[in-house]
């Protein structure tokens, strides 16, 4: 802290007018000692700004924190504000102004540093240089240029406005003409406390974490162990053994989950084998069929995400160092043990970040249960089923009952809690704490 205040202190004091101009007026340091190109740039990106600003920034800013004042009326005549457009154009604005500033900052450094240049009698870098180095040593940010754009534009505007929604009061019956207001953290509160969402809230949370952690190990596992096996020496035609999960792997995932769908149904294969045999139809997705629903889907999972599991395994099992594998044969180790001490640690190592992947899929699965079971509202629970994830009871919420704000806490808190287990697991795992064992 001490450091940043002594430069900041010996910039006041050793910078030239012209730098301290360029604080007031961008490009006027860049004029002063030969920089015209980057100067006009500077110049051209503070009058935009100025112009953007007067002509709808500040309002933009302003409607951000408002929301909108004036109440649409039809018989008036009076359009009104739209909260969600107000919203949205606000935090656009917002980006607008950090990048105005992040190129503030560098135009005061970049004419700060010619300042220098010019006292040390040092040859100004001109715009020629600046551009061959741009596609030279900075090709990356050229590169670059247009996907971070875009990044900002598709990817950070939206989950900014998901993040920043659910501290509003928009869902429901308050939906544009009517105003929008922020409301805080009354949304966490209704999930955590109303009766008509906490319940709710707390069964599917606590399925939600049993289900990623049973589908996630029990996908690793499986495709771990039908590696080791089709790895084995004594396994003929490994290459015809190893097409059929591959072709399951290959067909679209919601074809597979319709067919297991018509498959555990009343007129499907199994209970018409059941039935054939003297028994009586069972309801394997039915309304009161919770475990047997929630197995189904376990194990359909399962039969979506092995193979690649199974495919990443064998990757990794061509590389390992057999050698360690005699000598621990030649100990007395037996298989459970190797496979325990030393193919274990190993596929860890190798595969921690994928398993993460795995976990937050899992976590995040949408598809399993909206294609087993989707649509069905049970009692004891608000708009969902025994089956149905957090995401499942987000898309019921806010796209067919209007619930927006409660979805996008909902999807706050899915992003709160993947990514803090990711981070714990991740910090915690060989794979970042010993990056070097297996090298």
């Amino acid at each position: 802290m001490k450091t940043k205040w002594n430069q900041w202190n010996c910039f006041i004091h050793k910078s030239s007018w012209a730098v301290k101009l360029s604080m007031v007026i961008m490009g006027a340091g860049h004029f002063r000692y030969g920089g015209i190109a980057k100067g006009l740039i500077y110049l051209l990106m503070e009058i935009s700004m100025i112009v953007y600003a007067v002509r709808r920034g500040i309002s933009d800013i302003v409607g951000f924190f408002t929301l909108g004042t004036q109440t649409a009326d039809a018989w008036s005549g009076i359009e009104g504000d739209n909260s969600i457009v107000m919203l949205i154009m606000g935090i656009f604005a917002w980006i607008l102004v950090l990048a105005f500033l992040y190129f503030y900052v560098k135009n005061v450094k970049g004419a700060y540093a010619m300042q220098l240049r010019h006292e040390q009698g040092l040859a100004q870098i001109g715009w020629k240089k600046e551009l061959a180095s741009l596609f030279d040593q900075k090709f990356y940010v050229l590169v670059l240029a247009l996907p971070v754009l875009g990044v900002c534009i598709f990817n950070i505007l939206p989950i900014v406005f998901m993040i920043l929604i659910a501290f509003t009061n928009y869902g429901g019956k308050i939906v544009p003409p009517h105003l929008v207001d922020w409301v805080g953290f009354a949304n966490f509160k209704k999930l955590l406390v109303l009766s008509k969402f906490a319940p709710t809230f707390g069964r599917i949370l606590s399925w939600n974490l049993l289900w990623a952690v049973v589908s996630t190990a029990l996908n690793y596992f499986a495709g771990l162990g039908l590696a080791l096996l089709l790895n084995k020496e004594c396994v003929k035609g490994k290459a015809f053994w190893r097409a059929f999960p591959i072709l399951a792997y290959a067909i679209p995932g919601f074809i597979t989950l319709l067919a297991f769908k018509f498959m555990f149904s009343y007129g499907g294969p199994i209970n018409q084998m059941i039935m054939a045999n003297g028994g009586e139809a069972f309801g394997f997705l039915d309304l009161d069929a919770r475990w047997s629903a929630r197995c189904i889907g376990l194990l359909v999972n399962c039969w979506i995400s092995v193979p690649s599991i199974m495919l990443l395994a064998t990757g990794h099992l061509s590389n390992r160092d057999v050698s360690l594998y005699e000598a621990a044969k030649m100990d007395g180790a037996g298989r459970w043990k190797q496979f325990w001490k030393l193919t274990m640690p190993y596929m860890i190592f190798a595969t921690t970040p994928v398993l993460l992947g795995q976990f937050i899929g899992n976590f995040n699965n949408f598809g399993i249960f909206y294609f087993l079971r989707g649509g069905l509202y049970m009692d004891g629970y608000f708009l969902a089923s025994d089956t149905d994830l957090l995401i499942n009871w987000l898309y019921n919420l806010s796209i067919d009952n209007n619930y927006y704000s409660i979805g996008a806490a909902i999807s706050l808190i899915i992003f709160l809690i993947t990514s803090t287990i990711s981070l714990i697991v991740y910090v915690k795992s060989p794979s970042y704490r010993e990056e070097d064992t297996f090298q």
